[in-house]
């Protein structure tokens, strides 16, 4: 039987610790380093208050600094719940005082695994999962890097030279980015000429070598202008440009490296089978549930955390008032999306879905969010019953489910 309750406000360098009985007294309040040593003293602290009763632990982080701590306790079979820092935040002000600090936060923590019983529990993601959470955290951010990036050239080259910002997609190009690493001024590119360029691309092995400085040629032929600071605007392009390729060479690693480790986990065969599933957005699914969708306890509840349920916020004669979640899981709200996105384009049930959906009347984000939801329900029914997505999408049911 549960007596205690202990909430921790998770933090980088220390946690706070508050310890609460059935009553909502406080038993204790303690700020502890984030090391092993201290965190084993505060679970034996705690397990000697509880004096053999079970304990729920509560914390308002599931990864980052709260990832040793977690660990700990999972490692020691502890029952550890998760409330988000938002629903914290909010709860704090039923309590007393406006005041903000990592002792009432872990009070609110507390008190709240004490009253409510919708908090999710907390389980450690299996080596796989964990590894691909980090895997596809560390090519977002190459990814945004590389977005930035390419913005940024491309402002930069309009500040000097408009024609060639606009003659090619940089974002898809490798061999406009490597002619700037080199041929970057109208008047460069005019003195080198379409045939030198194009023999120094073709010995850099790009594709469409000869098509990329035909067009760069006709650029430079309509600008005879030189802008004030060319020179420094074009050191900054050739930066810039050397920066994109080499983020398109470790995101290319990062790919590779994603597909090896998603092909070592037991649901992936079960994942690539659907329609939409690449290596990565399989790895990005599995590293935000950690590979175990039994947490979540039904597809409804699941379709809830992904943010595919829609909210009523129906008041007196106002009914049926249905909007989007404001707490949900934006990385598996973006699986979700990107997937049956690809999946318009291979899967005929899919496409035949959302066509049916906008023909009712729904916008496109509508529809496929209508459409992100049927496919939930026939994944989560895949993945119960380890069963693959059925031919080559024809629509064939799943158990109850299906996409027709």
């Amino acid at each position: 039987m549960v007596q205690i309750w202990a909430g921790i406000d998770a933090g980088k360098a220390h946690h706070h610790c508050v310890v609460i009985d059935a009553a909502g007294n406080r038993l204790l309040s303690q700020k502890i380093p984030n090391d092993e040593p201290a965190l084993l003293q505060l679970l034996a602290t705690v397990l000697e208050m509880a004096n053999g009763d079970d304990v729920v632990w509560a914390t308002d982080l599931n990864h980052g600094g709260a990832a040793l701590l977690i660990a700990l306790l999972i490692g020691h079979g502890q029952n550890i719940l998760y409330i988000p820092g938002r629903t914290v935040h909010h709860a704090s002000r039923i309590y007393r005082g406006d005041g903000k600090t990592d002792a009432k936060d872990a009070a609110v923590i507390a008190d709240q695994a004490r009253m409510r019983r919708d908090l999710q529990p907390l389980r450690a993601g299996d080596e796989i999962s964990t590894g691909l959470r980090l895997l596809t955290a560390r090519r977002a951010d190459k990814s945004a890097d590389r977005v930035r990036a390419i913005n940024r050239l491309q402002a930069q080259l309009l500040e000097y030279f408009p024609a060639l910002e606009g003659a090619f997609e940089y974002s898809r190009s490798r061999a406009a980015l490597l002619l700037l690493t080199k041929h970057r001024t109208p008047d460069g590119i005019r003195r080198a000429g379409q045939a030198r360029i194009h023999a120094w691309l073709k010995k850099h092995g790009v594709r469409s070598s000869a098509a990329v400085a035909a067009a760069a040629v006709e650029a430079a032929k309509t600008q005879h202008t030189t802008v004030p600071a060319q020179h420094m605007g074009e050191e900054i392009v050739a930066a810039l440009a050397q920066e994109i390729l080499t983020l398109n060479e470790e995101l290319a690693k990062l790919d590779a490296l994603i597909s090896e480790k998603v092909a070592e986990h037991q649901h992936t065969e079960v994942l690539l089978s659907m329609p939409g599933f690449g290596p990565v957005l399989a790895a990005e699914f599995l590293g935000a549930t950690g590979g175990d969708l039994t947490v979540f306890q039904t597809a409804d509840r699941f379709a809830g955390v992904v943010g595919l349920a829609p909210a009523p916020r129906d008041s007196g004669r106002i009914s049926g008032n249905h909007h989007r979640p404001r707490r949900y899981d934006r990385r598996l709200l973006r699986v979700f999306y990107l997937s049956g996105l690809s999946a318009l384009k291979s899967c005929s049930a899919s496409r035949g879905y959302y066509d049916r959906k906008r023909v009712e009347g729904k916008s496109h984000v509508q529809a496929m969010l209508s459409l992100a939801r049927r496919r939930l329900n026939v994944l989560w029914a895949m993945l119960r019953d380890g069963t693959t997505y059925p031919g080559a999408c024809h629509g064939i049911a799943i158990g109850s489910v299906s996409l027709q």
